[in-house]
């Protein structure tokens, strides 16, 4: 176990930075929550538009597309979260760590301005999805170009350097977050508000419905049990590795 810190004090504003719709909320939903109660503006950062995320080859993809921004809306009212909601569009399975996409994101790190960024940890060995390790690395570096003045003196906005960096999916976590009930709760609710991920994603159909959405229950609280045994904490967490962001 090689904890350093826990439970950051809650911050005026977070950022989470996701690479589909319901990354966030697997990563960091019960953070996310506990956060929101407590008076955090919550803002959510989507890089891709979801237009993979069914296994249904017929699938309109426009209407999925929709559908998704509206899910992701609802998971975050679930979440309690009062910030922005922003898609910044990319295709699933296509984000690339790019200059413009970059830019895009550490302007709105600009914009919200939060104490706090959360994304995806690029290093993660082994990792399957390739617009995971992108939006990890998408984050990282939209964060370094929005905290000094001569990155995207295009934006016309004054530079912002939060204060902390949550790497959820973590390779090598340092840090946990208190996740313990009523936010395990939250973090379903908004998982299932993805309700087009249902079948792809939490493994929940409509022939076995009811058993198969206490097993999805199941496995989310046994993912934060685990993590507070390793934390070596009572209850419930969620574990991250934590950045300075003055490097």
């Amino acid at each position: 176990m090689n904890l350093v810190s826990q439970d950051l004090p809650v911050p005026e504003r977070a950022l989470a930075v996701g690479a589909h719709p319901d990354d966030i909320e697997f990563g960091a939903g019960a953070t996310l929550a506990r956060w929101a109660a407590a008076g955090c503006e919550v803002s959510f950062a989507i890089c891709t538009d979801g237009s993979k995320g069914t296994w249904d080859p017929d699938v309109d993809v426009t209407a999925l597309v929709a559908t998704r921004q509206t899910e992701a809306q609802a998971a975050a009212k679930a979440l309690g979260a009062t910030g922005e909601v922003v898609h910044l569009g990319r295709v699933d399975g296509e984000l690339a760590d790019d200059r413009e996409t970059e830019s895009d994101l550490a302007r709105w790190i600009r914009v919200l301005r939060p104490d706090v960024v959360l994304g995806h940890d690029p290093w993660k060995r082994y990792r399957l999805h390739p617009d995971h390790r992108a939006a990890g690395f998408l984050t990282i570096g939209a964060l370094v170009a929005a905290r000094d003045p001569h990155f995207f003196r295009e934006h016309g906005l004054p530079p912002h350097r939060p204060g902390d960096l949550l790497l959820f999916e973590a390779d090598e976590p340092d840090h946990a977050e208190f996740a313990d009930e009523p936010w395990l709760a939250a973090k379903i609710a908004a998982l299932e508000a993805h309700e087009s991920q249902l079948e792809s994603t939490m493994f929940i159909t409509a022939e076995d419905a009811g058993a198969e959405r206490t097993r999805f229950h199941h496995r989310i609280r046994t993912e934060l049990e685990e993590a507070a045994e390793w934390a070596d904490i009572d209850g419930l967490a969620e574990v991250f590795k934590r950045l300075p962001t003055d490097r």
